[in-house]
């Protein structure tokens, strides 16, 4: 490509190697001469090419001491000097992109001197001579020229660079792999070297147009910007110190696990799981799935954001610039624009970002890490924000994958509960993960990271306690395998604040409960920093906490994540005795108590001014459990009567839409509050749940909820009062007071259907505490008002679709549901598991994927119904309704359809092993695939069924017929699979 150039360098050059030569010869001079004389050191006489210097020792490249930058500017000045030739466009990219390459080169193995030591006096090969041979002999047009200087790393010029330097690297000693990352990541590199040598060419370009230095200035800015976030943002994250402790997250981060989400949304269990990081790291390299969002999901303390910071950083180091890690947290976006461009912008407060073409600049590419989906604080807190934006995100991915100009990729994380009800309408380019709670091996490099923070003593002295025999199961084999609660439990443990003996019968919830319990008080008395002792002597460790689960609530209120301190000391005025404490104390210290107090516990400055927040959300959510707790008990204590017909502005009424009409309640939320509530007291202690009252007082609202009192109330209803104050103490506009009614009343539902089973458990309570949601039902079975349940669903339609679904719809498991109108809606995946369907009309309703294990559904009306997926396991399905009803591979293992209507119905693929459908109606029935192996089918009709494929012989034995079992004109027999023999040669089968 350049042998003109080179011809000339390597002929009157090596005349300048001696001092005499080099006298008179000006600075492009003596930069040539410097060139010749360090070409001739190393045995490169007769090179054509800067990057012969490939072929020495790599270490000399950083040895050399030459800039490389501004070397081909003075070499080709120095040649139009004497030539008085013109250099082609080609000619100078190509000599420019050598130096540039080099120069980026040089300043990745600067950086690492390990790798240095490794490869950095190995030899050259024969083979890397040769591809530089071809290398000089290149020809470049003028438009991969200029396609080059637009963008180095998709250049033709970067291929055949490339191909050189990893071939000597992987001669070096880097395996291939090593070797391949490193190039791509000198290539990407090379842009902002190549925009500085071409703008600081001078004169000897200047007939060829070049960028102005102000443009160059721009460029470099850029780059500045970049890797100060880089600094700041990403580098810093894994060095945070962990809580209030001196050790960081780098210190005892261990590598996740995880299994893939099928595109039902189920993990397969029987998979084993896979390293988290290896997987992304395999996504980020496919080709062939550069249109694919990585999706992380779990519950909550299983790391999700830990992994964010830890992966972000590790990408900087080992990838960057090939890709440049930008970590968002979602919690931090507090409106979705309508372009996804727009929010991205918004959320990132960084000059690199600042420009409009920022996304589109081919020489960089974002990784954007998302953190925490179930997070984003979106207009009317409906997840109809949530579906809004994935959709945005797997556009915006595919329209990365499609375009030249921008190749980013997206990384998400959250809760899988957020999900609940949106599945159908996500995105089908996302690549879906769960982490997995930790394995023995990740336990015990855990184990081990926390052994070199705190002594082979302490560490061994956790394990014997997870290991001893009075340590619950559920702390050995789940609490003590998720990141958070591991922690939690060690640190308590070496503080001698949790002993074995204080989970003695306790369950899961309750063991959670009292980890997070404990945890509030050790922080409150043990880990108290001692400049706060003086600011908080006036208050008490039970005021403290007071003034912690009311900043629980105001940041669950919030959105979750952050509260403004005025909303926080606005709601505490209303406990005069908490009131009261603050004032004298903030006369004594002249200072602020409150936010003294907060900081106390895990609470740091929020992302907006004026604000804090919970380290971790699982506190505010268990401290926002409490608060309820509070209140809740307060209600049915003795003397306090309840609401009457005929008062319209009741304290309690007041208090549900003040505490409840915000937002859907989480089921971490519900969780620990339902746990809270049914602990039994302490010694000494008065137990303050009175269940029996508690259901009364909310059943009695839910009614008159139900027929609109509240809403319609004069001069100022409930939910306008509640939406007056969201709006002052939050500033925000995303509450409208029908959404605030909604959300109150379907709350109250959620904890009239947890008390009711919470009653059905107790024989005792059996008959006082029962949930009838549509009214009692009448002589004939059917309930006061059947259609109640469906005006609901149409009115919570106004806090998003499927309103309805995603605030009540996995609270409904063991609901009596019996004789009510349901016909058309959706319930996709609910959780109906021991709900008492009978009689209920369910026609054309969807219940694809719902969980319906146990549910009785008998005479239900099911005609047309979508069970596509559903798990019906030992489901009561007798005599219902069930024709044209689409079941293709429904679970229905033992389930009971004896004289069930499935006339045409689709049962393809569904598993009906051990199901007794005995006098079923199974006419011109689909069972195509079906498993119907130990089936009951004594009278049942099956005339002109399609048995395609079916198994009739599994691992519950051979179906059962008799004489009165209906084959006539039954379809695809000779295709089932074991055909018992004697229904063979009853249907004359060969």
């Amino acid at each position: 490509m350049a042998n003109r150039i080179w011809k000339f360098l390597n002929t009157d050059i090596k005349e300048l190697c001696s001092a005499e030569a080099a006298e008179g010869i000006g600075e492009a001079g003596k930069t040539a001469a410097e060139v010749a004389k360090m070409f001739k050191e190393q045995g490169l006489d007769n090179s054509n090419l800067l990057l012969e210097v490939l072929n020495s020792p790599l270490a000399q490249v950083v040895g050399t001491g030459l800039p490389f930058v501004g070397m081909a500017a003075k070499l080709l000045a120095f040649f139009i000097e004497k030539t008085q030739l013109q250099p082609t466009l080609a000619e100078c990219i190509f000599l420019v992109s050598q130096e540039a390459y080099l120069e980026s080169f040089k300043h990745f193995l600067g950086q690492d001197e390990s790798l240095l030591n490794r490869i950095g006096q190995t030899p050259v090969s024969a083979k890397v001579k040769e591809l530089l041979k071809k290398l000089a002999d290149l020809e470049l047009s003028d438009k991969a020229a200029k396609e080059t200087v637009i963008c180095f790393r998709d250049s033709m010029l970067a291929t055949e660079f490339n191909r050189v330097l990893s071939e000597r690297l992987e001669q070096a000693g880097l395996n291939a792999d090593e070797a391949q990352i490193l190039t791509k990541r000198v290539a990407a590199n090379t842009h902002r070297y190549l925009i500085e040598a071409w703008a600081v060419s001078g004169d000897a370009i200047k007939h060829l147009g070049q960028p102005s230095i102000s443009e160059w200035r721009e460029e470099q800015e850029k780059y500045h910007s970049i890797d100060k976030y880089l600094q700041e943002q990403i580098y810093s994250l894994p060095l945070e110190p962990v809580f209030k402790e001196k050790f960081s997250f780098k210190d005892i981060y261990v590598p996740l696990k995880a299994k893939a989400i099928d595109a039902n949304g189920k993990v397969n269990k029987r998979v084993p799981a896979f390293d988290l990081e290896t997987w992304a790291k395999q996504l980020l390299k496919d080709e062939n799935k550069q249109n694919r969002v990585m999706f992380v999901e779990a519950g909550p303390g299983r790391g999700k954001s830990v992994f964010c910071r830890m992966f972000a950083d590790w990408v900087w180091q080992h990838l960057h610039p090939v890709w440049t890690p930008v970590l968002i947290r979602l919690r931090d976006i507090p409106k979705l624009q309508k372009s996804f461009r727009e929010t991205l912008k918004e959320a990132i407060n960084a000059g690199f970002a600042s420009d409009d073409g920022w996304l589109t600049d081919r020489n960089t590419r974002y990784l954007f890490f998302l953190d925490g989906f179930d997070e984003l604080l979106m207009e009317g807190r409906s997840s109809g924000g949530l579906e809004q934006f994935l959709k945005q995100v797997g556009q915006f991915q595919r329209d990365c994958q499609q375009s030249s100009e921008m190749r980013h990729r997206f990384l998400i994380t959250g809760r899988t509960l957020a999900l609940q009800g949106i599945e159908r309408q996500m995105p089908d380019n996302l690549e879906r993960v769960e982490i997995q709670v930790m394995d023995d091996g990740l336990q015990q490099q855990w184990l081990s990271k926390w052994e070199a923070q705190f002594g082979a003593e302490k560490t061994s002295a956790f394990q014997h306690f997870l290991q001893d025999e009075c340590c619950p199961e559920t702390v050995k084999s789940e609490l003590s395998r998720e990141p958070l609660l591991l922690y939690l439990l060690a640190a308590m443990h070496r503080d001698k604040i949790l002993k074995v003996e204080d989970f003695q019968g306790t369950n899961s919830t309750q063991a959670k409960i009292l980890i997070y319990n404990k945890t509030v008080n050790w922080v409150l008395t043990k880990q108290r920093p001692d400049k706060l002792n003086q600011a908080l002597t006036e208050l008490e460790t039970e005021d403290l906490r007071r003034i912690l689960t009311e900043a629980g609530l105001c940041v669950v209120q919030s959105g979750g994540e952050c509260a403004p301190v005025a909303m926080i000391e606005e709601r505490l005025k209303a406990d005069n005795s908490v009131k009261a404490l603050l004032e004298k104390a903030r006369e004594r210290i002249k200072d602020d108590p409150l936010r003294n107090a907060l900081a106390v516990f895990y609470l740091q400055q929020g992302s907006k001014e004026g604000s804090v927040e919970f380290v971790h959300k699982s506190f505010g959510e268990f401290l926002c459990a409490e608060r309820l707790k509070e209140s809740l008990e307060e209600w049915t204590e003795p003397g306090k009567k309840g609401r009457g017909f005929n008062t319209q502005d009741s304290q309690m009424d007041w208090e549900i839409y003040d505490l409840l009409g915000y937002g859907p309640l989480t089921e971490e939320i519900v969780e620990y509050l339902m746990g809270l509530l049914t602990t039994p007291a302490g010694p000494g202690e008065e137990n303050q749940f009175r269940p029996v009252e508690l259901f009364q007082r909310l059943e009695d609202f839910y009614l008159h909820w139900c027929d609109g009192e509240f809403i319609d109330m004069l001069p100022e209803s409930l939910p306008q009062k509640k939406m007056r104050l969201l709006r002052d103490q939050l500033k925000t506009q995303d509450l409208g007071q029908r959404q605030i009614d909604i959300y109150a009343g379907l709350n109250v539902m959620i904890l009239l259907l947890e008390l009711h089973s919470y009653g059905q458990e107790k024989d005792e309570l059996k008959d006082k505490m029962v949930f009838y949601p549509c009214g009692k039902p009448n002589a004939e079975g059917r309930p006061d008002d059947e259609i109640r349940l469906l005006r609901l669903i149409g009115y919570s339609c106004c806090v998003g679709y499927f309103g309805f679904l995603q605030t009540v719809g996995r609270f409904l498991s063991g609901a009596d549901l019996s004789g009510v109108n349901l016909g058309g809606v959706y319930l996709r995946n609910a959780n109906l598991s021991d709900a008492n369907l009978s009689h209920a009309d369910l026609r054309g309703a969807n219940l694809s994927h719902g969980q319906l294990i146990g549910a009785n559904l008998r005479g239900a009306q099911l005609i047309g119904a979508y069970l596509r997926g559903a798990n019906l396991g030992n489901a009561n399905l007798s005599d219902a309704d069930l024709s044209d009803a689409d079941l293709s591979h429904a679970y229905l293992s033992g389930a009971d359809l004896s004289g069930a209507n499935l006339i045409d119905a689709q049962l393809i693929g569904a598993n009906l092993s051990y199901a007794d459908l005995s006098g079923a109606y199974l006419s011109d029935a689909n069972l195509s695939r079906a498993d119907l192996s130990g089936a009951y089918l004594s009278r049942a009709d099956l005339s002109g069924a399609n048995l395609s494929g079916a198994d009739l012989s599994g691992i519950f034995g051979d179906i059962e017929w008799d004489e009165n079992t209906n084959w006539e004109n039954v379809r695809g027999l000779d295709t089932a699979v074991d055909v018992p023999q004697a229904l063979r040669q009853q249907l004359g089968m060969q």
